[in-house]
């Protein structure tokens, strides 16, 4: 890169990672990791190439002019390959909460953002620095906006439904396309357009992390207390006169005695380790780092074995005694399973 473009590229990449540095900065209870941040900006920049030559094949099979194309086509082609992403994050339970949607989403959005812009450097490097302020400040904020509304309604639809199905995504998937697309009719000047995203931007991601702040703290607390009475039935023996415990006694006709004594070692270990998820999350709501020890490891080893030994049966059979929402299996995840 040329002595002349290191300015035009700082204006031009730096405003979209410095946004995402300052998301990571906000999450109190520290719900994503660096590393995982980072590998999804990779994945961002990825589908960026993929759209690429996606986009340039649609543009040629189309064969309509490119602003056209850029207005109607290449909003949905791009938010679809960003939101991808998104939607194998949520399947592989990893997003747990908003904030880590909007986060994730903004990363998805950043990697993108910053593979398109370098791709205009190399094209138009003689553009003037007026292009690359709403490029750097507009486009590429944007990019990372619109994947991260995305993002959180689709968590938010998933919810309400308590089932990751198509309809809980086409409301983010339908909003993030309708911005995206304005964004590049120009209904405003570009400058005008970039003030916008700059105004509108910061204060919805506030909303965002407060509302999920919040959520989080119930969330801790009423799970806190559910997993612990759990804990303590199954510890003093007076499992077998709960609910719960007479749930698994209705499964005797259908298990044989061992892979029912496993099932209820399951139970105690997936309480154990849901607890000290929470209280991982505790801790670094208040500024503490905290690893995962050997004993959790051996835990999650031992869950393993017991998961292969009860089969998808016997765990299917177990989902009305287990707390197996999204934000459940997540903690597990979060924890290092």
């Amino acid at each position: 890169m040329s002595a002349k473009l290191i300015l035009p590229a700082l204006v031009a990449l730096l405003p979209v990672l410095c946004f995402l540095a300052a998301l990571l900065y906000l999450d109190s209870y520290k719900l994503v990791k660096l590393q995982t941040v980072i590998a999804v900006v990779v994945c961002g920049a990825v589908v960026a190439g993929v759209g690429f030559f996606l986009n340039a094949w649609l543009l040629g099979r189309l064969g309509i002019e490119l602003a056209t194309y850029t207005r109607y086509v290449g909003p949905v082609v791009e938010e679809l390959l960003k939101g991808l992403v998104i939607v194998a994050l949520i399947r592989f339970h990893r997003v747990g909460f908003l904030v880590d949607a909007a986060i994730f989403g903004f990363a998805v959005g950043s990697g993108f953002a910053v593979i398109e812009n370098l791709y205009y450097l190399d094209q138009v490097p003689d553009a003037g620095m007026g292009t690359w302020i709403v490029r750097g400040f507009g486009t590429a904020i944007m990019h990372g906006g619109a994947t991260a509304i995305f993002a959180v309604m689709s968590l938010s639809g998933l919810e309400r439904t308590q089932r990751a199905n198509l309809w809980s995504f086409l409301p983010g998937f339908a909003l993030a396309v309708a911005l995206h697309a304005a964004y590049n009719h120009l209904f405003l000047p570009p400058q005008f357009s970039t003030l916008v995203m700059l105004i509108v931007m910061p204060p919805l991601f506030y909303f965002v992390f407060e509302r999920s702040t919040k959520a989080v703290g119930n969330w801790l607390g009423r799970g806190f207390d559910a997993d612990t009475e759990m804990l303590e039935l199954i510890n003093s023996g007076r499992l077998s006169a709960s609910p719960v415990g007479q749930y698994l006694h209705t499964l005797k006709d259908k298990f044989k005695g061992a892979v029912l004594a496993d099932i209820l070692c399951f139970l105690r270990l997936y309480t154990e380790l849901a607890l000290r998820a929470k209280g991982v999350l505790m801790m670094r709501e208040n500024g503490f780092e905290v690893g995962v020890d050997d004993e959790t490891r051996a835990k999650f080893d031992e869950m393993r074995y017991l998961e292969r030994s009860i089969g998808r049966t016997g765990l299917i059979a177990m989902h009305p005694v287990l707390h197996m929402s999204h934000k459940d299996l997540w903690q597990l995840y979060m924890l290092g399973k």
